[in-house]
């Protein structure tokens, strides 16, 4: 047998590129995250269904203002084969009490928590993709063995998993925010400078969700690796905890404390705060809450346990040089 021409060709060569370090390596694996979530029509799916709440908003803020320029008819009559004649003072009432489309904390904090639903099941199913089979199938000494730190590589899923959730939650309501304040009736769009408290609570807002949802989702997974137990310990954490903290509250009348055991709950409350909502306006009036540093204090108590979790978990992999 013929020994090759260049014997080279049977020796590893060497990297000639420019390393760039270890902050590229964690983007790098935040895009392969993605790819893996944006190729499956499962999540294109509960996006479209979470994009259709924000219709239902951004249509809704369109409709109140159309009500407001109309409060001077007696009847609107709205319909076509099925008509039927209503007051304007009427629908916007409903509007109000519903959706509170006034442009307040309460619009864009209503928004987000009705969001949840979605994002809750999208992340429940997207953890055994991003994580879970990193450790199910031998992935992570794969990339541990690479010159990133562990953080490089949860930092990294955190930022894939950011992403998602921001698409959902903090872009939208971006955008519902500069729609109201190009359709408010006040002048100069002196909404945006009226409001700015709002803009830095929406984004402030969406970094608690992101911070804390990321890290709760790292340490599930990690802990779970699968889809099925995945999605019954989310379910247990966001579903039965609010069935839990509503029949010991609002059933039996127990201390509101008790509110705490819901983490959504708590994010809600810690995000409000940051909106400048007053404790005593919460909605709905009748629901007693607990008080805005508790609630912020459980959602940062969650999230220094994923890490501290996180922490043990990864450092008991063992990386391959």
């Amino acid at each position: 047998m013929k020994s090759p021409t260049n014997p080279n060709l049977l020796r590893y060569r060497p990297w000639r590129g420019t390393y760039l370090g270890p902050w590229n390596g964690m983007s790098a694996i935040a895009r392969v995250c993605l790819s893996l979530i944006f190729r499956r029509k499962l999540f294109w799916a509960l996006y479209g269904l979470s994009m259709l709440i924000f219709l239902f908003y951004f249509f809704g803020q369109y409709l109140q203002v159309f009500l407001e320029q109309k409060l001077g008819e007696e009847n609107l009559r709205l319909g076509g084969v099925f008509t039927r004649n209503l007051k304007p003072e009427t629908l916007m009432k409903r509007l109000r009490n519903a959706m509170q489309l006034n442009g307040s904390s309460d619009t864009y904090g209503n928004f987000l928590w009705f969001e949840g639903y979605i994002v809750v099941i999208i992340l429940a199913f997207a953890g055994s993709v991003l994580i879970g089979n990193d450790f199910h199938y031998g992935s992570l000494p794969f990339y541990l063995s690479k010159p990133i730190s562990r953080w490089h590589y949860v930092l990294g899923k955190c930022l894939a998993i950011g992403v998602l959730i921001n698409m959902m939650t903090t872009a939208p309501c971006l955008l519902l925010f500069i729609e109201y304040g190009f359709i408010d009736n006040r002048e100069n769009f002196d909404y945006f400078f009226d409001e700015s408290r709002l803009l830095l609570g929406i984004l402030g807002y969406g970094a608690v969700l992101t911070v804390t949802l990321s890290l709760v989702l790292m340490a599930t997974a990690t802990w779970l690796r699968k889809t099925i137990p995945m999605v019954m310990i989310w379910i247990t954490i966001f579903i039965l905890g609010r069935m839990l903290q509503r029949w010991l509250v609002d059933g039996l009348g127990m201390n509101p404390g008790w509110r705490l055991m819901d983490l959504w709950n708590n994010m809600y409350l810690t995000g409000m705060w940051i909106m400048g909502k007053d404790h005593a306006e919460l909605l709905p009036s009748t629901q007693l809450q607990p008080a805005y540093e508790n609630a912020a204090l459980a959602v940062a108590v969650i999230c220094i346990v994923c890490v501290l979790y996180l922490h043990r978990r990864i450092r008991a992999v063992e990386i391959v040089s």
